[in-house]
């Protein structure tokens, strides 16, 4: 019997970056497909307080299910490493990318070290409540401006280590090959296919 991984999200987009990603033999539900709309807290002070919250949250609903939940964001050097958990919702609680972008940009004029990095901590909970976590990374620093059309949050900005293009430039195989999800993502999948 085919088991079923419930992403948790109702981003399309990180779920569709996801299921392109995941190559494993689970069907792969997120949470507008599961019917799921209640709010889930997010009230940790780390990416891995986040995410194990976020698990346990869900498995009380689905116990049936293998639950992946992540917490990502964007870390700034010169910014004390805002805006962090705070990613999403930098600008406000109804933030658009957009304005996440903005004021992000704002909080760096003049500030030369634009050093940045992308964290994903992905936290993996067993119908039996185990957990497990698996984090990617990825270095780089934040543009002057926003450059591209594809991608999501503040790929618009974000150069990675040693490239030209922002993420917001690339193609999603290009991005995906690199980004801090994939390398996390890539850990996953090979716990995954233990148990498929």
């Amino acid at each position: 019997m085919t088991k079923t991984l419930l992403i948790a999200t109702h981003n399309r987009h990180k779920a569709s970056e996801l299921k392109e990603m995941l190559q494993v033999n689970f069907r792969i539900l997120d949470l507008q497909d599961a019917g799921f709309h209640e709010p889930i807290p997010e009230t940790g002070h780390t990416f891995h307080e986040n995410a194990w919250q976020k698990c346990k949250t869900l498995t009380a609903h689905f116990p049936d299910y293998w639950v992946l939940t992540d917490d990502s964001g964007l870390e700034v050097d010169a910014l004390n490493g805002e805006p962090g958990v705070f990613s999403a919702r930098y600008a406000g609680a109804s933030a658009t990318d957009n304005d996440n972008v903005q004021l992000l940009l704002h909080n760096l004029q003049s500030i030369e070290n634009r050093k940045a990095a992308f964290i994903c901590v992905l936290c993996l909970c067993s119908p039996a409540g185990s957990a497990e976590y698996f984090e990617g990374r990825v270095e780089g620093h934040i543009a002057l401006e926003p450059s591209g059309q594809s991608g999501f949050g503040y790929d618009p900005v974000f150069l990675p280590a040693g490239q030209t293009l922002t993420f917001a430039q690339m193609d999603s195989a290009e991005k995906n090959a690199m980004s801090h999800r994939n390398r996390a993502v890539t850990l996953l999948a090979q716990r995954l296919r233990m148990v498929e």
